[in-house]
């Protein structure tokens, strides 16, 4: 997925919904911070989104423009509606959200706001979902410098997990930042 591919996610997300404002909150929110994120960060198809005022129409979203639609059929990228409970963030997200205004279409000039989770809040999710794939994420945000460790590091106090969890997580990042300075 391409910068462009994201805002025509939100763009056809706020039409679905009747929203004017999506919240992207996987991996590709990266792009709403780094437009031109390294190629190793976007090999994703989908954008976790929900509607912002009205995240029960996530599922109109997904039926709409979700995997396997006739969307994705058109374009090889997706939208994938989720709730707002799905951000497995640090405390604190949803107030370093990234702003994205697109114009709602070609005809209708008035904006459209995609509303990205933050970059450090993107890994951390990630490695708070721990698949391999979300530390394979982790590890090329750090590796590419488009994550600063100490903030990384500060914020894994705030994920809302466990204590244990929490510790693994801080252990794990402090591996993957061992390496990268290797």
């Amino acid at each position: 997925m391409r910068r462009a591919d994201l805002e025509h996610v939100i763009r056809a997300a706020a039409a679905v919904a009747d929203d004017d404002e999506i919240v992207v909150i996987g991996s590709q929110a990266i792009l709403g911070r780094l437009p031109d994120a390294p190629e190793t960060l976007l090999w994703s198809q989908e954008a976790d989104v929900y509607p912002r005022h009205h995240p029960e129409r996530a599922e109109a979203v997904d039926g709409a423009l979700g995997d396997g639609s006739q969307f994705h059929a058109a374009f090889g990228y997706y939208a994938h509606g989720v709730g707002p409970e799905t951000a497995k963030a640090p405390a604190g997200w949803e107030q370093r959200l990234v702003p994205v205004r697109v114009e709602r279409g070609p005809r209708d000039r008035t904006l459209v706001t995609g509303w990205c989770l933050e970059p450090h809040d993107v890994v951390l999710a990630k490695c708070a979902a721990g698949r391999e794939r979300d530390w394979g994420f982790a590890r090329e945000a750090i590796r590419a410098g488009v994550v600063d460790a100490d903030e990384l590091l500060r914020r894994v106090g705030d994920l809302p997990l466990p204590a244990t969890r929490r510790r693994r997580i801080a252990r794990l990042l402090r591996g993957l930042l061992d390496d990268a300075a290797r």
